[in-house]
């Protein structure tokens, strides 16, 4: 066995169908007294829903949370937390509004509960994302990561089918790099396997009766199994892709994971065997690439760059950005094999398989 590391971060989640309702001992529990509720513009009246619930507990609502979390959101964000005298945030919605109340907290400190609605897993992590001048950075912060994760499986039964399919893989895709992450250890290892074959079950149920709340449950289980692999151990090349896509061509968040991932794995499997092997048979496949490609397409979810709005023009540029800086990946980067594999998924060719 590989030396390792492991150190624990400190997080509070609560699990179940109908958990919503204990949202107000939550924010007690965190010494709060005026919750800011954050969201998206389309996720307003589940914002409103949670500002009712908290009554004089909720400071106010900032529905403006966008993809790729704008400085220019974040510091329009930080200014009415201050101005409404905020001691939290909630953040009710997926990775964007999520990411809205890292940005919140990194600049003020001010604790985060979060409500998923979304497959996302990012409230289960340190990392934050802000997107300034056209490009995505990301680091890394204890002020950041949520104190309380209310995961509540009946808020999902609303997001839409191809949504809940995206959301699924962009969480497969933090624990299939996860299994081949330089810091990687056999507790994450555990966690990434389970979560990938969590979402190989549920993905097919949702699809097949969106009302599945047992499904429902089960990808929330994978999400935050996924979510916490995320936030342990460091990613590589699928993600360094995905930011570039996502910051600098403002790409779906969830369409480019799903449709990057494959062709990331393919990438990757000859210098990570043991990694692809799990995947695969976490998925119940033969190949890990094409099992996630076979996942996204039986699905009804995106497999192409292209119809996902990205142009045949911007694959030159987008390679040349991901080459900008050297990052661990289990294989070293390649610039003709990397311009290769964004073609690949540009065009949404299915990987070849690896013997």
């Amino acid at each position: 066995m590989k030396p390792f590391v492991y150190t624990a971060q400190a997080a509070r989640v609560v699990f179940g169908a109908g958990s919503l309702a204990r949202l107000r001992e939550e924010i007690e529990r965190v010494g709060a007294r005026r919750a800011l509720v954050l969201s998206t513009a389309g996720q307003r009246a589940s914002a409103e829903r949670v500002a009712d619930m908290l009554g004089p507990a909720a400071a106010g609502i900032f529905a403006r949370a966008v993809m790729h979390v704008p400085v220019e959101t974040a510091r329009e964000a930080r200014e009415v937390a201050r101005s409404l005298n905020a001691d939290c945030a909630v953040a009710i919605g997926g990775g964007s509004t999520t990411g809205l109340g890292k940005a919140i907290a990194l600049d003020s400190g001010l604790p985060i509960v979060a409500i998923p609605t979304t497959y996302a897993g990012s409230e289960m992590t340190p990392i934050y994302g802000i997107t300034e001048g056209g490009l995505k950075k990301t680091g890394r912060d204890a002020k950041v990561l949520p104190r309380t994760v209310i995961y509540d499986p009946q808020l999902t039964l609303g997001l839409p089918n191809t949504l809940s399919v995206t959301s699924g893989i962009n969480a497969i895709a933090h624990a299939a790099e996860g299994l081949y992450s330089v810091d990687g250890n056999p507790i994450m290892d555990l966690m990434a396997q389970e979560g990938i074959a969590a979402f190989a079950r549920s993905l097919p149920a949702i699809e097949a009766d969106p009302a599945d709340i047992e499904a429902r449950s089960n990808a929330l289980y994978g999400a935050w199994l996924c979510g916490t692999v995320l936030g342990n151990v460091g990613m590589a090349l699928h993600h360094k892709l995905c930011h570039t896509l996502g910051g600098s061509f403002n790409l779906p968040h969830a369409e480019t994971h799903t449709v990057v991932l494959p062709h990331a794995l393919a990438y990757n499997a000859p210098a990570a065997p043991e990694a692809m092997q799990r995947i695969a048979r976490a998925l119940g496949v033969a190949d890990a690439a094409q099992g996630a490609f076979d996942l996204a397409q039986r699905n009804g979810a995106p497999t192409a760059l292209r119809d996902i709005g990205m142009a045949a023009g911007d694959v030159d540029r987008a390679c040349e950005i991901a080459l900008q800086n050297q990052y661990p990946n289990p294989r070293p980067l390649e610039r003709d094999a990397i311009r290769q594999l964004l073609q690949d998924a540009f065009e949404g060719r299915r990987p070849s398989p690896r013997g």
